[in-house]
């Protein structure tokens, strides 16, 4: 049985795949488990978004730690995985985002839950009439 985060990853990775993003290591026999492993990147503790509210013309950026919330309007964005190639290769970060749209009575209708990738923003993006949201980076804060 394949869990639903484990969906996900193999959805992003196939995206990756589509829009010609290599990753060194991974042969088409490997499972996305031994895959995601040999992975050339290095993995952050914060994801930095750019958010754009439409109706003011706002642009506003974001940095959220992986596994915490932060809102912007009524979305709330959480970080799930951010990671990013080492400066020897070819540049790239992809994200793994959750992001809801909360209502006055505190509901949440889920927007957005998938993959965005720093290259190709409208690839996999947040569609919603008033925001539009955007991967820029990831970055660590402690010096490990």
């Amino acid at each position: 049985m394949v869990t639903q985060n484990k969906f996900s990853l193999l959805i992003g990775l196939t995206l990756l795949a589509i829009t010609g993003i290599n990753f060194p290591g991974i042969s088409q026999n490997q499972s996305v488990d031994e895959s995601i492993d040999t992975v050339n990147t290095v993995e952050q503790t914060h994801v930095v978004l750019r958010a754009l509210d439409k109706i003011t013309a706002r642009i506003t950026e974001i940095e959220i730690p992986i596994d915490s919330e932060h809102r912007f309007g009524t979305l709330a964005i959480s970080a799930k995985y951010c990671r990013t190639r080492p400066p020897i290769e070819p540049p790239e970060t992809f994200a793994y985002l959750v992001i809801n749209d909360v209502k006055r009575d505190d509901s949440r209708d889920k927007v957005f839950e998938g993959w965005m990738v720093a290259s190709s923003p409208a690839l996999n993006a947040l569609e919603h009439p008033i925001y539009d949201v955007w991967v820029i980076n990831c970055k660590t804060l402690s010096p490990e």
